[in-house]
C-alpha cells in the first residue's frame, strides 16, 4: 500500500503530549519515526491511567514509532545522537534551550550538521518575546490564549476542558508546519528550516471568530455557556427522556425551518425571529422556545424532526455510544489495536482519509530500545 510520507525520516527527541503527537501523526502516514529514549525510558511510559502496569497514553503517542535508547549524558551517547540528527529529515523537539545547548542540538547547531533537516521546537510561548523560555504546557496555553476565559456558563467560573485540547491542536498545527517546510524543501528546491511553534498561538485560531468580531476598546467577549454571540439557536438541549443533543441552525433559512418544527410560524414569530439582526435582539426567547419544544419530546423524535427539516442536529455521545455508532464503525474512526502489555487498546484512527495513500496504524508504543540496532544500521 502506498504511503504519503514513505521515506521521510523523523527523529523524535520530544516528550509529554503535544510534540510527540506531531511525529505520531506523521508516522500514521508512512514516515519512519525514531523515538529517542534515555536508558530509564521516556516519562510518558508511566504517565496517566495505568493498565497492567503500563500506560495507554504511551501506546497512543508512540504508535508507529521505533524506540532507540541513547544515554545523552555520555560523549558516546551524544555522538550517536548527532549521527541520527545528521541522517534525519525532520527533528521534533520540545526542550529548553539550555538542554539543547548541552546536547549541541540548538537549531543552529543542527543546521550546521544537516542543512536539509527541518527542526520543529514546541514551547508554550515561542522562541521570541519577553516570555520566551518561560516553562508552560497545553493547559497553561489554554488559559493564556483566552480559551479558558470563554469556556463555561455566563455566571460560572472559567473552565478547562476535561481533555488535552491545547496539546492536540498544537500537534495538528505542528504537522501543518512540518509539511509546509517539507514542500518548500522538496518541491521548491529549498533547504531545511526551523519551525518555532508556540502552544498558545494555534489556539488563537480557534478563537478567530471572537477575535475578528471584537472591536478594541469595547468589553471583551464573555462566557456564554454553549451559546455563541452571533447565532441562535445553537445550544445543548435536554429531551424528555433525559438525553442530550445539540442543535446548530443559525442561518435565516435554517431558522425558518426550526420555527416550522417547533410550531412558531405566525407573522409575529417570523418578524421577530426570521432575520438574524432581529432575532439576536431576542436570542434568549428563541433559545427558550427551542429548549421547551425539545424538552417535550424524546431524543429520537427530536433528531428525526430536525433532520427531516434539514436543521443541523446531533446526539451528544459518550464513548460507550460512540464506539457502537454505525457511522464510526463504517469509517473506522476508532480502531482496536493489540498491545503486548495492555491487551487491546482503543485508538483514534488516522487524522484524515487519503484515498490514494491512506494512513494506517500498525503498532502501538514500542518496547524500550526495541529498535536501537536496526535504526543505527539503516540510518547510519
Amino acid at each position: 500500500m502506498a504511503e504519503a510520507l514513505s521515506g521521510l525520516k523523523v527523529l523524535d527527541l520530544s516528550s509529554f503530549l503535544a510534540a510527540p503527537q506531531i511525529s505520531a501523526i506523521l508516522g500514521d502516514f508512512g514516515a519512519d519515526v525514531v523515538k529517542v529514549e534515555p536508558p530509564r525510558g521516556d516519562a510518558m511510559r508511566s504517565m496517566g491511567v495505568q493498565r497492567n502496569g503500563h500506560s495507554p497514553l504511551w501506546a497512543l503517542v508512540s504508535r508507529n514509532k521505533r524506540s532507540v535508547v541513547i544515554d545523552t549524558e555520555t560523549p558516546e551517547g551524544l555522538d550517536k545522537l548527532h549521527q541520527l540528527v545528521s541522517a534525519s529529515d525532520v527533528v521534533v523537539l520540545n526542550h529548553p534551550r539550555s538542554l539543547l545547548e548541552r546536547w549541541q542540538l540548538t537549531p543552529e547547531a543542527i543546521a550546521q550538521r544537516n542543512d536539509r533537516s527541518i527542526v520543529i521546537n514546541v514551547s508554550c510561548y515561542g522562541e521570541s518575546g519577553p516570555m520566551a523560555g518561560t516553562p508552560g504546557a497545553g493547559t497553561l496555553a489554554e488559559a493564556f490564549s483566552g480559551i479558558t476565559g470563554l469556556t463555561g456558563e455566563a455566571d460560572g467560573p472559567p473552565l478547562l476542558p476535561s481533555f488535552p485540547l491545547g496539546d492536540t491542536v498544537v500537534a495538528m498545527a505542528g504537522v501543518v508546519g512540518v509539511l509546509l517546510a517539507c514542500y518548500h524543501r522538496d518541491a521548491k528546491g529549498g533547504s531545511g528550516q526551523f519551525i518555532d511553534l508556540s502552544m498558545y498561538e494555534p489556539l488563537l485560531t480557534l478563537l478567530g471568530p471572537s477575535i475578528a468580531g471584537w472591536e478594541q476598546g469595547t468589553p471583551s467577549p464573555q462566557r456564554s455557556g454553549s451559546r455563541v454571540d452571533g447565532g441562535v439557536p445553537r445550544n445543548v438541549y435536554k429531551s424528555s427522556d433525559g438525553l442530550w443533543l445539540v442543535v446548530s441552525g443559525t442561518t435565516d433559512a435554517q431558522v425558518a425551518r426550526v420555527l416550522s418544527v417547533i410550531g412558531h410560524t405566525s407573522p409575529d414569530d417570523l418578524a421577530r425571529f426570521g432575520r438574524s439582526e432581529e432575532r439576536l435582539k431576542v436570542a434568549d426567547e428563541l433559545d427558550g422556545l427551542v429548549a421547551a419544544w425539545i424538552a417535550g419530546h424524546d431524543r429520537a423524535t427530536v433528531l428525526a424532526a430536525f433532520s427531516d427539516a434539514r436543521v443541523p442536529v446531533a446526539p451528544v455521545n459518550d464513548l460507550g455510544t460512540l464506539v457502537e455508532n454505525a457511522q464510526v464503525l463504517a469509517r473506522g474512526s476508532l480502531i482496536t489495536m493489540n498491545d503486548a502489555d495492555l491487551g487491546t487498546v482503543l485508538l483514534p484512527g488516522p487524522l484524515v482519509h487519503l484515498q490514494g495513500t491512506p494512513g494506517v496504524i500498525t503498532t502501538t508504543g514500542p518496547d524500550l530500545g526495541e529498535h536501537t540496532a536496526a535504526v543505527f544500521k539503516e540510518w547510519c
